[in-house]
């Protein structure tokens, strides 16, 4: 009888931990693809700012100097860091895999200086006769 019983206790330990590991891996996969997901996600609302703001910025320059405009963007979490360099807005955004830098191109020059806090910006862009500035508030 005992040899039964020990027979059932070791079986029922052998399915306890294949069912274990089979969650853990699952858990694993799943927090994987989540914060890839995240990352996208970020990544999107950034393109979609920076698409905001030099389309606007474009535009008002096309327009001539007395030109202005008031744009609304959302600018995602994970930003450190916001340059204007040649025409290009640059960010430095954190994701999964580490700091990735992005660089998005302008057809006009821009200048201005932008917080890199995180959530709805309120962005003034005014032309001016050489350039397009940029202004929070």
């Amino acid at each position: 009888m005992e040899k039964n019983r020990g027979q059932i206790s070791t079986e029922y330990l052998v399915i306890v931990s294949f069912i274990t590991i089979l969650i853990i891996g699952i858990l694993s996969i799943s927090l994987l693809y989540s914060s890839q997901i995240n990352d996208r996600i970020r990544i999107n609302h950034l393109q979609n700012f920076a698409n905001k703001i030099i389309s606007s910025s474009e535009r008002i320059y096309y327009s001539g100097e007395p030109s202005k405009s008031t744009v609304s963007a959302f600018l995602p979490a994970g930003v450190t860091n916001f340059e204007i360099i040649e025409n290009q807005l640059v960010f430095s955004i954190v994701t999964s895999s580490g700091l990735t830098t992005i660089a998005f191109t302008s057809n006009v020059p821009i200048e201005g200086v932008l917080s890199i806090s995180e959530g709805v910006k309120v962005i003034t862009v005014t032309a001016q006769s050489d350039k397009v500035v940029l202004t929070e508030g």
